[in-house]
């Protein structure tokens, strides 16, 4: 048998190996506090695995707006709800990843028109039970999953976005490889989606929000774009936490700035339902002039021509990787509306473009600290 022929995706293998290194000491009265996730399917894990790894009862909703690679062909083929970002959250609540079922549930079949196990055991399932919220838990049982992982919406959605030089995509996969960084994404549907009952339950529960890390307008956003979440998220007794991306590796935030991450999860739904944002430095951020060399959201026809320019010298802009500006200045600008910004080194030291989980594990703690009471007061 060629192992070759059996791969698992290293955002769901490599990457949580840091999570059993993680040796900061948490507070026993972590057990009690309750977190809710909300993204897809590459950075959400991250959060979840590292939450998980600090006591902290952790669950996840799941945008359902996927429509590329092997969801994309069950969606288009089998007419199914898309699995693919749920199955990579089931996998990240796993009791043991070496378990046998979980190491296969995460594999990859290139033959076989590159599908992976778990999105057709969820497919498979969802048409066996009529239900695939059904279908979500019988392979949660399977994993030992340590949480619950929920839709945002069981309704038929496609994402569709619009660029900052004025092009309108049609569709999750085609916008997250957009050439140019994206300034507005909406769903589209049949009718007015619907959020999934329990995913509103488990924001009301929730002691913390945890957004992200993950694509902003492809992963996160596309929750808060179903009428009802959040407006759950406003009235839950939550403290919400934005985790920033660190790094842009792909077109659909190509360039963003810090702030400008921050201002379009607000113009997106979250308003000013924002209470702290992580955001990764290596350097420690104070006054200074504006860059002039600084880089720009590409946008209008001289940025847009650097875009096509790089194409041309054979450096596609997948192939780059731009670390998100933050400046002092934008960190007083987003705290105006009272959003308390925390400033940490997150990046992973072998994968620039990924958090890494102790690190990230340290910033949710200084922000559980300072909504939990000294046992001295």
């Amino acid at each position: 048998m060629s192992s070759e022929a059996f791969k698992q995706e290293p955002t769901l293998t490599s990457m949580f190996q840091a999570i059993d290194r993680i040796d900061t000491q948490f507070p026993h009265g972590y057990n009690d506090l309750k977190a809710v996730v909300i993204g897809g399917g590459t950075g959400a894990p991250v959060s979840i695995r590292t939450l998980l790894s600090m006591g902290i009862q952790t669950s996840a909703v799941v945008a359902m707006a996927d429509d590329g690679g092997s969801t994309g062909i069950l969606r288009a083929e089998a007419k199914v709800t898309p699995p693919g970002d749920i199955r990579k959250c089931l996998a990240a609540f796993a009791e043991n990843p070496d378990d046998p079922f979980t190491k296969a549930f995460k594999y990859r079949f290139e033959f076989a028109r590159n599908h992976t196990l778990g999105n057709l055991m969820l497919s498979a399932l969802e048409e066996a039970t009529g239900s695939f919220p059904e279908a979500v838990k019988i392979c949660g049982k399977l994993l030992g999953s340590k949480g619950r992982v929920y839709p945002s919406t069981l309704n038929n959605v496609v994402l569709n976005a619009r660029t900052l030089d004025g092009r309108t995509l049609h569709g999750q996969a085609t916008a997250c490889k957009s050439e140019t960084a994206l300034d507005t994404v909406w769903l589209e549907s049949a009718g007015q989606p619907m959020p999934y009952v329990e995913a509103i339950r488990a924001i009301y529960d929730a002691d913390f929000i945890v957004l992200g890390p993950g694509s902003l307008f492809t992963s996160i956003i596309p929750n808060l774009l179903v009428p009802g979440i959040p407006e759950a998220i406003e009235r839950s007794k939550a403290k919400t936490i934005f985790v920033c991306s660190l790094a842009d590796q792909q077109g659909e935030t190509w360039g963003l700035s810090a702030i400008e991450h921050v201002d379009a999860l607000r113009r997106h739904g979250i308003g000013r339902n924002l209470d702290y944002v992580l955001i990764h430095s290596a350097e420690k951020i104070a006054p200074r002039p504006p860059l002039q060399d600084s880089f720009e959201a590409i946008a209008g026809s001289g940025a847009l021509a650097s875009a096509h320019q790089e194409n041309r010298e054979g450096k596609p802009l997948s192939a780059n990787i731009r670390s998100v500006e933050v400046t002092y200045e934008d960190i007083q600008k987003i705290q105006q509306d009272g959003t308390v910004v925390l400033v940490r080194n997150m990046v992973d030291p072998q994968r620039p473009t990924w958090h890494y989980p102790p690190a990230l594990a340290r910033a949710f703690a200084d922000v559980f600290r300072l909504n939990t009471p000294s046992s001295g007061a």
